[in-house]
């Protein structure tokens, strides 16, 4: 059984078609389920499907960025976030896409899911201004919640405060945040 379970997750981990979020559950039981459409909210996502449009928007992203400098700048002054770790996001999120939309329904430029846009007040995920606004705030929050660790900040956004405080105030275990985190501090030391 557990070579099955392995293959299985190796499957979805190294495919190179893989095109939605990966989620797992653990029943009562112990037995062990992964899916790329949850049942409930019990299943906790493990990995985390870039856009499908990031490699088109790659191509466009120096005149993009160009295009999003003085927002990005505003939101960071406004909402005392380094601006550096915007661009290292938004860059790793959708590549300055504003327009980017994930498998499992993150939007615009910072990649807001519907419920943290809600809890920010992002109306319009694909506004660039409303986007970078409640994704900046969303950063300033985590970064306040995790004692200003950028790592652990950082990780939040990609897998949820709740996944890092489950593992003790670590990075998750979840192969696709641990590349993230990766990415997004080399982009923000670069």
């Amino acid at each position: 059984m557990r070579k099955k379970i392995f293959f299985y997750v190796a499957f979805f981990l190294f495919s190179e078609v893989l095109s939605a979020d990966i989620y797992k559950y653990v029943s009562p039981d112990g037995k062990v389920y992964y899916t790329d459409r949850p049942a409930h909210r019990f299943y906790k996502r493990i990995i985390r499907t870039r856009p499908s449009s990031y490699n088109w928007a790659v191509g466009r992203m120096k005149g993009n960025k160009q295009k999003y400098d003085d927002i990005i700048a505003k939101a960071a002054s406004k909402h005392q976030v380094d601006e550096k770790l915007l661009h290292a996001v938004i860059q790793a999120e959708s590549a300055y896409h504003a327009q980017a939309i994930s498998s499992a329904g993150a939007v615009g430029l910072m990649q807001l899911m519907p419920d943290t846009a809600k809890r920010y007040g992002v109306r319009d995920r694909t506004d660039p201004v409303q986007n970078i606004n409640g994704g900046t705030r969303y950063l300033k929050d985590l970064l306040k919640m995790f004692n200003s660790n950028l790592t652990l900040a950082v990780a939040a956004y990609n897998a949820g405060e709740g996944a890092v405080k489950k593992y003790n105030n670590s990075i998750p275990p979840y192969p696709e945040t641990r590349n993230y985190v990766k990415q997004v501090l080399a982009l923000y030391h670069k």
